[in-house]
């Protein structure tokens, strides 16, 4: 499961080598001054959330969505997995507009690297 990591003025969404083959992507990064917002989510699977079309990317509804959502204004990132509450992280620039995850990280570990609303 992936795990975001703070490095120095980074922020890296760790994939597994199995999470890279699958997303068609690497592990990706942003500058942590580019975070506009994160926010916790507590359904996921819904199409306020999860819009766009994935390109390129892996995906079976309600169970797993890794890889590149193509949206009408750029591009999110996702690593979504079940119905475990997930996070937003908005960014200002950058590859992304969004990285939609469920972390592997404790939500102490998420308060203590990000603060975030606690809101849907």
């Amino acid at each position: 499961m992936a795990h975001l990591e703070r490095f120095g003025s980074y922020v890296i969404l760790a994939l597994s080598p199995k999470e890279k083959i699958f997303a068609f992507h690497s592990s990706p990064q942003a500058r942590y001054d580019e975070i506009v917002s994160v926010r916790k989510i507590d359904k996921a699977w819904s199409w306020k959330v999860m819009r766009g079309l994935r390109a390129p990317g892996s995906g079976l509804p309600g169970l797993v969505a890794l890889g590149t959502w193509r949206v009408r204004r750029g591009k999110n990132f996702l690593a979504v997995y079940g119905k475990k509450p997930a996070y937003a992280i908005t960014f200002s620039s950058g590859d992304f507009n969004q990285w939609i995850v469920t972390p592997d990280n404790s939500a102490e570990e998420m308060r203590a690297m990000f603060k975030f609303d606690e809101g849907k």
